[in-house]
């Protein structure tokens, strides 16, 4: 637990036993999460002071917050290291269509884009689609 307080620490973040118990969530998970996954993992929890964490963490590059495709919010924890800038390290996403997971492949970057004169990039993602190892075997 101390490494995660730690983790918040060095992110600016004040530590809350809300946010230890959801950094650890995310931090045990190989996959992208959505608010509803927090909710079913902590049924006790308000919906608001989660989704607040997941904001914060996301504020303060703790985590990325992943758009899919399939109209749902996924969050993600950023390796260390990452900042999510689109000049420096964006990754691509992989969602698997048969077990509906989203997973971060930090190794694969987004190349960057020349954009025409005027137009200015705000946020770039990209995921690719298919089945996982994990549906494939």
């Amino acid at each position: 637990m101390e490494a995660l307080e730690q983790k918040l620490a060095n992110n600016n973040i004040r530590t809350t036993a809300m946010r230890l118990l959801v950094l650890r969530f995310l931090s045990e998970k190989n996959v992208a999460i959505s608010l509803s996954d927090l909710e079913n993992k902590f049924e006790k929890s308000d919906r608001t002071t989660l989704y607040r964490t997941l904001l914060t963490f996301v504020d303060h590059g703790i985590a990325h917050k992943i758009d899919d495709g399939t109209g749902v919010a996924k969050y993600a924890l950023c390796v260390d290291g990452c900042n999510c800038e689109i000049d420096n390290d964006l990754h691509v996403h992989f969602h698997c269509n048969h077990c509906n997971e989203t997973f971060c492949l930090p190794k694969h970057k987004i190349p960057s884009l020349d954009l025409p004169n005027n137009f200015i990039s705000e946020e770039i993602n990209l995921v690719v689609k298919g089945i996982c190892p994990e549906c494939t075997s």
